[in-house]
């Protein structure tokens, strides 16, 4: 037994252990474990603590973005609806104006007819006042004649313009 070396590393190992008991070893191991347990405690408890607040947070992005996407959907419903007035707006703005233009152009027509028909009754006028003096001078002779013709001719014109 003595000439074994497996009894030889007991022993020495059973000194050992009694050597670190003696010195208090294993109150400093079981210290330095208890540390250890708590600081990896700790971390657990900070990664919780950091996993909630990340949570947390996600829940509130993710509630920001849904009011932005309804934002966004209500600025795209108003953008619909302004442009859709602003265009029935130009539509009554254009049938307005195509109105005010016919009406414009109506006028013009009538100026037009109205001047037509003077240029028709002064030529007529004028036609019928050559051809009473051509046939007044013809059958009417002398002085009485020539102051007949001019006063009867001035009064035509004057009542015919």
């Amino acid at each position: 037994m003595f000439a074994e070396p497996e009894f030889w590393i007991a022993v020495a190992f059973t000194l050992l252990m009694c050597v670190f008991a003696y010195l208090g070893v294993h109150k400093t191991i079981l210290t330095t474990l208890d540390h250890r347990s708590d600081r990896i405690k700790a971390e657990l408890d900070d990664a919780r603590r950091l996993k909630d607040e990340a949570a947390a947070l996600l829940a509130e992005y993710k509630a920001r973005h849904a009011s932005a996407e309804r934002e966004a959907q209500d600025i795209i419903a108003s953008a619909k609806s302004e442009a859709e007035r602003i265009a029935a707006e130009a539509k009554t703005k254009m049938e307005d104006f195509v109105a005010r233009r016919t009406k414009t152009a109506e006028g013009k027509i009538a100026l037009a007819e109205a001047q037509a028909l003077a240029d028709v009754r002064a030529a007529a006028a004028e036609a019928a006042v050559t051809a009473a003096s051509n046939i007044l001078s013809q059958s009417v002779k002398g002085d009485v004649a020539d102051n007949l013709l001019v006063k009867g001719i001035a009064e035509v014109r004057e009542k015919l313009n």
